[in-house]
């Protein structure tokens, strides 16, 4: 599933969905990196 996350307040990145963390943010991975951050909410 694809997933897109924000790392600090302006970057966001958008990968793979690897797994979930118990404080809520998520980890992505977008080719060998995996990346850990807030995920952004999808539109209602």
């Amino acid at each position: 599933m694809l997933r897109t996350i924000t790392l600090g307040t302006s970057v966001t990145i958008q990968g793979m969905f690897v797994r979930d963390y118990p404080d809520g943010k998520i980890a992505v991975r977008d080719g060998n990196t995996i990346y850990t951050g807030k995920p952004v909410k999808t539109a209602a």
